[in-house]
């Protein structure tokens, strides 16, 4: 007999909705560490650009949307004996590094970056709240607030001009193929 030309998957069992619970609330961590640390990097090039008081200030309170964020996830963290990211330190670099270096081609590329981000973000949160409404409804509930936050983001970049920045297209496809990388690495990692 010859062997499967595909592997069987494994069976759920007892564990695998645990598993799978820890996969959400860790990949969840690792994205909004990452939007804090993008917002961060923005803020260090649009404060000190002559002019961009402004920019930098809505950046600094989408950050604290962020922060807020983060802070529930690692609450949950802790509550549910889930372990970060091991890709913490690099996912924090990196992102900086997006914020910065987007803010750096201009205030146009930073909202674009902010909409790119987001909208996997939004479609990663709705489909997780889909999965988690029936099973855990308080959890779902929280991250339907949280996708509502991030729709704010996306909103407030677009009306900015997010889709009026220099090659638009490229930038916002490579963006937001880094953030479905980042997903599937933190789900695991």
């Amino acid at each position: 007999m010859s062997p499967s030309p595909r592997p069987v998957p494994p069976r759920p069992g007892l564990g695998a909705q645990k598993a799978r619970l820890a996969e959400i609330l860790r990949v969840d961590q690792a994205g909004e560490l990452a939007a804090v640390h993008i917002y961060r990097g923005q803020q260090a090039v649009m404060r000190h650009a002559p002019g961009r008081q402004r920019i930098a200030d809505q950046l600094r309170d989408m950050e604290g949307h962020e922060q807020v964020h983060l802070d529930r996830f690692d609450q949950l963290l802790g509550e549910r004996a889930v372990r970060p990211t091991l890709m913490s330190p690099v996912w924090r670099a990196a992102a900086f590094a997006l914020g910065a270096g987007t803010a750096l081609l201009g205030e146009k590329a930073a909202h674009a970056c902010t909409e790119a981000v987001e909208t996997v973000i939004e479609q990663h949160y709705a489909g997780q709240v889909a999965e988690l409404e029936a099973r855990d409804p308080a959890l779902a509930a929280e991250l339907s607030q949280f996708r509502d936050d991030e729709l704010a983001h996306k909103a407030v970049a677009i009306e900015e001009g997010a889709r009026e920045a220099p090659a638009y297209p490229l930038l916002s496809a490579v963006i937001r193929a880094g953030c479905r990388a980042a997903i599937k690495i933190s789900e695991k990692i």
